[in-house]
């Protein structure tokens, strides 16, 4: 790509000059920034930059769980979190999904709702007990949450039919659901230029420092000045704040080919949530395994780990479809950002520096609410 200073003065002038808000990264949180920060301000310049020619985080990676917390998920954190910052944990996931549903539209999402099952294998059978003994206290304080009631309850046999092997039970969530990660990315995009926001492809940032009232953005093709710069880049930004509770952790996914009559539909945890597993386009779309290898998992490299697509394999056979031919059509890896706290960072970092980070895995329920909230806090 040509240098800035290479540019003509309409190429500067259209896209680099006079910029008032520039975000870094364009995932779920970068887009949903800049379209609330549109919302606020009419006639501000904003810009996207995003380092691939296709978005890098895990925004475009995922899964695409519409999920809020796995029953398992929500005993094992009360056992080491204050209960109050658990249950604001998933509140924070379901008003992100509805704003998430709000902003860009279900149909445009290709929301489903089957429900989702937490998995239960025989070495969990200690941890399913005390969610089952817990099950009446989680439906009451999710219901205070989502006005739903029942929202957990006990499946002996529902994922029998799905064809599951070696399963000890389940638990189902009613409320959750999958979306078309692809149309959520494209839909944001489409969304962002239609309210005069410029998404610049193939441009890394490198360093952002504050100089006079304004911010000096370093990047691959030259300096770019603005008037405020918002870091949404998730498991990426230690390389902008080194100091900042915020680790990358990687996953690995795989997907299937295409196979006849699968019976699999909606979303599934297994092993505490460290895998999932879900029916997309008849395919089987398998995750997971950092618990293998969370030293090498925390690393911003896109690369496939060997030990943990074997583990999917595995499940892949023994569990998932152990009575169906299938085979594997490829693989990635994504990376989110994690940390000791489930909650998001987003806050001012610098004088006109910002950033939403750290969404836990969890960027699809509360990415639009992080940039809401990061385009409040930088509008002031």
């Amino acid at each position: 790509m040509l240098d800035i200073k290479k540019l003509s003065y309409w190429e500067k002038k259209s896209f680099f000059d006079g910029i008032d808000f520039l975000i870094i990264g364009a995932g779920i949180v970068g887009y949903s920034t800049a379209i609330y920060l549109r919302n606020l301000n009419k006639d501000a310049k904003i810009v996207i930059l995003e380092r691939g020619y296709l978005p890098s985080g895990a925004s475009s990676k995922n899964a695409g769980f519409a999920c809020f917390g796995s029953a398992t998920e929500l005993i094992s954190d009360l056992q080491t979190i204050p209960e109050k910052e658990v249950w604001k944990t998933v509140a924070l996931r379901w008003k992100g999904l509805q704003k998430l549903k709000s902003l860009l539209g279900e149909s445009n999402l290709e929301l489903i709702v089957n429900g989702s099952w937490d998995l239960i294998v025989k070495t969990d059978t200690k941890l399913y007990d005390e969610t089952i003994e817990k099950m009446d206290y989680l439906n009451r304080k999710t219901e205070e949450i989502t006005g739903i009631n029942s929202v957990y309850s006990i499946d002996n046999q529902n994922y029998k039919k799905f064809g599951l092997q070696n399963i000890h039970s389940s638990i189902y969530n009613k409320l959750e659901g999958q979306i078309d990660t692809a149309k959520m990315n494209d839909t944001f995009y489409k969304k962002a230029v239609a309210n005069n926001i410029s998404v610049l492809f193939g441009i890394e940032a490198k360093e952002i420092s504050s100089v006079e009232n304004s911010v000096l953005t370093v990047t691959n093709i030259g300096e770019i000045h603005s008037s405020k710069v918002a870091v949404c880049t998730n498991g990426f930004a230690k390389q902008f704040f080194p100091k900042e509770d915020v680790q990358p952790a990687r996953a690995q996914v795989l997907i299937t080919k295409p196979i006849k009559d699968l019976k699999i539909k909606g979303t599934f945890h297994y092993d505490s949530g460290y895998y999932y597993f879900r029916n997309i386009d008849n395919r089987i779309l398998l995750g997971g395994g950092r618990n293998l290898a969370f030293e090498e998992e925390t690393t911003t490299e896109l690369e496939n780990s060997n030990l943990i697509l074997n583990k999917l394999h595995e499940l892949l056979k023994n569990v998932i479809l152990p009575e169906t031919n299938y085979e594997i059509d490829y693989n990635w890896a994504g990376i989110m950002g994690v940390g000791t706290s489930k909650k998001p960072i987003i806050k001012q970092m610098k004088e006109n520096i910002y950033c939403g980070i750290r969404l836990g895995g969890m960027g699809v329920a509360i990415g639009t609410l992080v940039g809401e909230e990061l385009a409040e806090l930088m509008g002031e």
